[in-house]
């Protein structure tokens, strides 16, 4: 994809992000893999439903900032998920209500935080691990997240929010939504009897 093109994608995604309450403020950041194995990133403090195509931050795999304005701190996770992954091509990590609500949750199964109830999460992203609490932009987090990305497409971090990761931007904000409502599936059903799926359904989604 043409940088140009790419730039056009990414602040429309953000954009309709935004407009639809996944992202408040200047929270959360995405970026995505070039061609040339550059990056491109929202830019810290932006909010992502008023980017400019100039202002997004380019860099390269090695998190030297190249163009555009000033990455976020944040960055420094994502490139540890690009250079673990070689299927990541995009990044998406907000602070979405529900998915938030979730991460903050003292009982929380860090190798898997939703227990499959919808064939969805499991088709998409399979097994979702929870990231211990740093504060954010703590190199940590980009750290725990290299030694999981090789086998994960989600993640949910203590008290912070979720990022999603896919083969392209629209993969990647696709993984998340589904992952958002999920989230808010758990807080409708949270004092019902739930029927989770079997571990033989389970095996036959993942294949």
């Amino acid at each position: 994809m043409a940088d140009q093109q790419a730039r056009q994608n990414l602040i429309e995604i953000a954009s309709s992000l935004y407009q639809r309450g996944y992202a408040t403020g200047s929270a959360g950041n995405i970026s995505l893999l070039l061609e040339d194995n550059t990056i491109l990133a929202t830019p810290t403090g932006a909010c992502l439903g008023r980017l400019q195509p100039k202002e997004l931050s380019k860099l390269t795999l090695y998190g030297e900032h190249i163009g555009g304005n000033k990455p976020s701190k944040e960055v420094k996770f994502h490139l540890g998920l690009y250079h673990n992954n070689p299927s990541c091509k995009a990044v998406v990590h907000l602070h979405s209500l529900y998915l938030t609500a979730l991460s903050c949750l003292s009982d929380l199964n860090y190798q898997n935080a939703i227990k499959p109830f919808t064939p969805y999460v499991v088709m998409r992203m399979g097994d979702v691990p929870v990231i211990p609490y740093y504060k954010p932009g703590d190199i940590q987090i980009a750290t725990e997240l290299s030694k999981l990305a090789a086998n994960h497409q989600a993640f949910l971090l203590a008290n912070h929010g979720a990022v999603t990761i896919g083969n392209s931007i629209q993969d990647a904000t696709n993984n998340y939504e589904e992952l958002e409502e999920t989230a808010k599936l758990i807080f409708i059903l949270k004092d019902r009897k739930i029927k989770y799926l079997t571990e033989d359904e389970i095996k036959e989604l993942r294949k």
